[in-house]
């Protein structure tokens, strides 16, 4: 703690609905209850996110599982070390075609190896390589897409080409045809939809079924330094999560995110990602509370298994001390009160 007893946390954000806890913690002061003063700044991109830790400019941010390794493996720049303590969600992406290739993939959208059948037969019937936008390198989309397309018979590297686009860039460059398909969370997808631009066939969810998603992640200089303050931000998360889960609160949580210093997007368009909404398939319902905001070691290791089987890093790499190193249960359950039950099988795909 610091000596007024306040904690204070700058947290790095990006324009995604499963960013709500962080958001709902400050609007329903949740942070003020633990006496945490928290500073939310948007980031343009992950990019960003990466770089602010890596030269202390940002404490924490809510990110994706796989760019939290990068960041304390120095893959990217010069590194910092990370920790994650808490994952803050499950599901919320899905796999958007421009209106040609949407109609051609059909709307088989819980059925991933159906899409990815189709997919295969055009990509084997040959002509120009289709060009899919992730968010990052280094994400939980690039390594989702990865293992669909390999478990459907593509190789994402020689078959297809993909990009790196910032999240709020995705539905422009479809647009532009810049793109033939984006991965991305929410609200980007039925973004694409409302402007005609495509259409999802595939939610992430068909891939690996409730798969951790964005995940909280501090610096560790900063955490040894602020032990309790740490607890403190967790607790007040914890409780957002709660709040987010809680279908009924679906409505205010998505004006309170639709504002333009938030997320800039119809309320309407946020509330068909959150818990409780009546999707019509289109769309992939994020999880926050319970098993969702476990941070798993065995999900730690699934993230590093895909990195490594993709060239992100040699076998030099001791990925059972890297996970136990970054992906930090106790502290998660210090806040949650609780001893974390062992996890069910997972449900992939293939």
């Amino acid at each position: 703690m610091v000596a007024d007893d306040v904690t204070r946390i700058r947290i790095g954000l990006v324009r995604l609905t499963d960013m709500a806890p962080a958001f709902v913690a400050e609007a329903k002061g949740f942070f003020a209850a633990e006496r945490v003063e928290a500073s939310l700044s948007i980031e343009p991109s992950w990019a960003n996110i990466a770089d602010k830790l890596t030269f202390r400019a940002l404490d924490a941010a809510v990110m994706l599982p796989p760019l939290a390794f990068a960041v304390a493996m120095g893959l990217r720049g010069a590194g910092t070390p990370l920790i994650v303590p808490l994952s803050i969600s499950q599901n919320g992406n899905g796999f958007t075609g421009s209106r040609s290739l949407a109609d051609a993939l059909g709307s088989d959208i819980r059925d991933a190896m159906a899409v990815g059948r189709r997919l295969a037969g055009i990509v084997a019937a040959g002509g120009p390589r289709l060009r899919i936008a992730v968010v990052h390198a280094y994400s939980s989309h690039d390594l989702l897409l990865r293992y669909w397309l390999a478990a459907s018979g593509i190789d994402p590297v020689r078959d297809i080409e993909l990009v790196v686009v910032p999240p709020v860039d995705m539905v422009a460059a479809l647009g532009a045809g810049e793109i033939d398909g984006f991965c991305a969370g929410a609200p980007w997808g039925a973004v694409a939809t409302r402007h005609g631009v495509g259409r999802t066939v595939m939610l992430t969810s068909a891939v690996w079924r409730d798969h951790p998603e964005k995940c909280f992640a501090v610096t560790a200089d900063w955490a040894e330094r602020q032990p309790d303050g740490l607890q403190a931000v967790l607790r007040a998360l914890l409780r957002a999560q709660a709040f987010c889960d809680d279908p009924t609160h679906a409505e205010e949580i998505a004006d309170l995110l639709a504002v333009p210093e938030r997320l800039d997007v119809p309320a309407a368009t946020l509330r068909a990602s959150l818990p409780g909404a009546a999707s019509d398939g289109g769309v992939d319902i994020s999880r926050f509370a319970g098993a969702a905001s476990v941070p798993r070691l065995e999900h730690a290791a699934w993230f590093l298994e895909q990195m490594a089987r993709w060239g992100r890093f040699g076998p030099e790499i001791d990925r059972t001390a890297l996970a136990r190193a970054v992906y930090r249960p106790d502290l998660y359950e210090r806040a949650a009160g609780v001893a974390i039950e062992p996890a069910a099988p997972e449900k992939f795909c293939a």
